[in-house]
């Protein structure tokens, strides 16, 4: 898939469907947040992903970011910040915030919904890893020397 329209598309249907199961896990989860019946595992785990993610928009300039897994023109790899290790904080943030809300909620809807969450989140990455490599002549070395979702978990 080479046209720039076709990326588009397919990324905006993996942005949708993130989105979508962002929503049905935080629907599910945030009762048992709000009702103080969140295991402490939960919540470590939600605020770690808080983090992660609030650090790695940080660390990204306006206009750099995009949600889709296409890169922006003229943008700029960024390799500081959480981005130092890891190659995709922000899907490691929302990876941690699903992991916390199926935790909180322990139905079986809920891991259900993190399992697609996570394949989403794959695929994104698999198509930005390829898209960034044509992109930034830069990403082969800097994808070499980073993980993909953890540090020091290739």
């Amino acid at each position: 898939m080479s046209d720039n329209g076709e990326q588009r598309t397919l990324g905006s249907v993996l942005v949708a469907l993130q989105f979508g199961l962002i929503v049905l896990l935080t629907w599910l989860g945030l009762p048992s947040f709000l009702s103080d019946h969140a295991p402490a595992g939960a919540w470590v785990t939600a605020v770690a992903g808080a983090f992660v993610g609030i650090w790695a928009v940080s660390t990204n300039r306006p206009g750099n970011f995009n949600i889709r897994p296409v890169p922006r023109a003229g943008a700029r790899l960024i390799q500081q910040g959480p981005y130092r290790w890891i190659r995709h904080p922000m899907y490691t943030a929302v990876m941690a915030c699903g992991i916390a809300a199926a935790w909180a909620n322990t139905t079986w809807l809920a891991w259900l919904a993190l399992g697609a969450l996570v394949a989403v989140l794959v695929s994104k990455a698999v198509l930005e890893e390829r898209w960034m490599l044509m992109a930034h002549p830069g990403y082969a070395a800097y994808r070499r020397d980073t993980c993909w979702f953890l540090p020091w978990i290739a």
